[in-house]
């Protein structure tokens, strides 16, 4: 009766689904831990290149980009700087920008702020003229209520 109950195929199916979810949590470990843990290497994804892409179109993906980060600090930080800047950027301006926005939302947070501290600026930042830009507006001189602006603002 145990031999039974143990061979059923539901059973078989439940400990067969168990060690693959073991084998896959165990290779994904061993291959997390090479190169010290590298958080960058899981999390980060690599840009869509576009080609050719038209300015307006490129301004409204920006604008997109910009307002749906997925962490509300950055969603705003960004969004109002969107809206006030993004129609006057020149083309260098753009690509830099939307260089800036395939980075982690919390890094650019930090960079923002000059928390660097919690977030050192890498060197490839260090003199763009953009991030320079958003440290400035998001020094919020004026004592704003941040809100998500409305589109058309953009």
């Amino acid at each position: 009766m145990l031999s039974r109950l143990m061979c059923s195929p539901t059973n078989v199916a439940s400990v067969t689904s168990a060690t693959s979810r073991l084998v896959t949590r165990t290779s994904l470990v061993r291959r997390f831990s090479q190169n010290d843990d590298d958080v960058l290497a899981r999390v980060k994804v690599a840009p869509i290149k576009r080609v050719n892409e038209p300015i307006e179109t490129k301004k409204a993906r920006l604008i997109y980009q910009s307002r749906k980060r997925g962490i509300l600090e950055t969603d705003l930080l960004l969004s109002r700087f969107a809206a006030k800047y993004l129609k006057t950027m020149t083309p260098q301006q753009l690509d830099e920008y939307d260089s800036l926005l395939n980075e982690l939302d919390w890094d650019i947070y930090y960079w923002a702020t000059k928390n660097y501290k919690t977030t050192p600026l890498p060197d490839r930042w260090k003199h763009s003229e953009v991030l320079a830009m958003l440290q400035e507006f998001s020094k919020n001189k004026d004592k704003e209520i941040l809100r998500m602006p409305e589109l058309d603002k953009y």
